[in-house]
């Protein structure tokens, strides 16, 4: 049975080899191949004003690394265009129509994708247009003919072996310009954006990324970002907790990409004008409603495909909103327990998004099928695919011969539960104990706690579709309430039940209290 002091050791041995615990020892950013070759190129820009373009990518990432580039030209009074690729109408990352209709630049700064931009790479050299490409995502043998390449996974990349987001790249990239044009800047005013980064591209939340998501969410809650006022007025918020960045503000900012156009989010997050930031913030919460009622019709639609004995879920239909397919694959995902690839057909092809779970690195899973499929990219956790139809029932049978190998303890997390706890150590002393240990979230995942012989004192449904349970639990003297989210199992009253739960902060009107969200109710 776990006492507070075990659950404190347990936690602190996540982090026993992170070497960069605070800001001040984060890498330099000589540690990262090209980048001052990069930085001295836009230095050479600057100083003969000639015309750059920064091209990003439709997600969180891509939106906040072309914010951090922007903001660093606008403050050194430096001209550019920012092209975010739309996903309907460009599709993924720099490609060649997009170079063509940016006629007339000089420099290409790409963030957040370009390390599988071969073609664009190309016609860039054949145009005299120099390409810098900063990216994060896993690059093949060959690379593109690019004037500069900044990616941490790049053989002869001296960066340490933790896993960073498109914009902690492009950051690291100002800091270069700033350093070889000696500019006094503050990199600090960007740590805010790049926690959110961190946290919405499923970065290890440990070493370097876990320092700068910790400093994030202070620098959000003292931030004189008008998006970030514009959502605490419009929420009725006084501060961000860290799950806001999670639930709240990171579904917001990707909601635009996924249902229309990118560069609202871009323009929401840049815009220094409370009226403008408003309006944006209100075409936002329009999109995000509508990507929340295209996802639940979309995830219904894929329970119905779904053989719970299979070791991948692979589900796909014709036409699937492609705005809303990752969120889809990390729901199935989650509720399986397994990875989840959801594909959308259209016009002889059909592409996926793609979430892992626990320990399997689901590219490598990928790449053991690779000469079933067009392309795929992304990194461990997450990850996109496109196959011709007439391959995708061999790319199919591949993937569920491919799991079926997959060892059993791969597909969890070996130190997600923590072990048994008595109901009577969860007080204020133990959130205090889980708060030190945040963010949780790919590498540091939320404890969970065993329960036994839970008391069922109450119970109430909530939600539109009331597929959510609040319980009133107890044993002996002691009360707890609990969440259930999307529950698949309904408790009767009276009921002993045992369960697997983490614990965590209800703020209820200022009143605080230690609250269960089961993950399971074991029977």
């Amino acid at each position: 049975m776990l006492n507070k002091a075990k659950i404190k050791e347990i936690l602190h041995q996540r982090f026993i080899n992170d070497t960069h615990v605070k800001l001040c020892d984060l890498p330099m950013p000589s540690c990262l191949k090209d980048v001052y070759k990069g930085a001295l190129r836009i230095k050479e820009a600057i100083e003969k004003n000639q015309k750059l373009a920064i091209v990003g990518d439709y997600d969180v990432d891509g939106v906040i690394s072309c914010v951090i580039l922007s903001e660093f030209f606008d403050d050194i009074g430096y001209d550019y265009v920012v092209k975010i690729p739309n996903r309907f109408k460009d599709g993924y990352g720099l490609n060649e129509e997009i170079i063509n209709e940016l006629d007339g630049v000089d420099l290409i700064i790409t963030v957040d994708n370009g390390i599988a931009a071969f073609d664009a790479a190309e016609l860039c050299l054949q145009k005299g247009i120099d390409l810098i490409i900063t990216d994060h995502h896993m690059p093949s043998t060959t690379l593109p003919k690019a004037y500069a390449i900044i990616n941490p996974k790049q053989q002869d990349c001296d960066f340490p072996d933790i896993e960073i987001c498109g914009a902690q790249v492009a950051w690291y990239l100002v800091a270069a310009i700033k350093e070889v044009c000696k500019i006094n800047y503050n990199m600090c005013k960007f740590i805010e954006l790049l926690s959110i980064a961190i946290i919405a591209d499923m970065m290890e939340l440990r070493d370097l990324n876990r320092a700068l998501v910790r400093k994030g969410i202070e620098c959000i809650n003292d931030s004189k970002r008008v998006a970030f006022k514009a959502i605490k007025q419009y929420f009725g918020k006084d501060k961000f907790e860290l799950d806001n960045i999670s639930f709240l503000i990171a579904p917001l900012i990707n909601s635009a990409g996924r249902m229309d156009d990118a560069i609202i989010s871009y323009k929401f997050l840049h815009s220094k004008n409370i009226d403008e930031v408003m309006g944006y913030l209100e075409q936002i919460i329009t999109y995000n409603n509508s990507r929340k009622d295209e996802e639940r019709e979309l995830f219904k639609q894929c329970l119905e495909q779904v053989d719970e004995n299979d070791p991948v879920i692979i589900v796909n239909g014709q036409n699937w909103h492609e705005g809303v397919l990752g969120i889809v694959a990390s729901r199935l995902a989650k509720h399986f327990n397994k990875p989840a690839f959801v594909f959308s057909e259209c016009e002889q092809k059909a592409k996926a998004s793609v979430r892992s779970v626990g320990r399997i690195d689901i590219l490598n899973v990928i790449e053991q099928a690779k000469e079933f499929v067009l392309s795929y990219g992304g990194h461990k956790g997450a990850a996109g695919v496109l196959v011709e139809l007439e391959k995708f029932g061999v790319f199919k049978s591949r993937l569920y011969e491919i799991c079926q190998n997959i060892p059993k303890d791969d597909f969890y997390n070996a130190d997600e539960i923590l072990g048994s706890i008595d109901p009577n150590e969860v007080d204020f002393e133990l959130l205090e104990i889980l708060e030190f240990f945040e963010p949780f979230g790919h590498k540091n995942p939320r404890p969970y706690f065993k329960f036994d012989k839970l008391f069922v004192k109450n119970k109430r449904k909530l939600g539109k579709d009331e597929n959510h349970m609040k319980l009133i639990l107890t044993q002996g003297n002691k009360t707890l309430e609990a969440l259930f989210f999307n529950f698949d199992y309904e408790p009767e009253l009276g009921e002993s039940i045992d369960l697997i739960a983490s614990v965590s902060k209800n703020n209820f009107r200022g009143l605080i209290t230690p609250q269960l969200t089961i993950k399971e109710i074991l029977r």
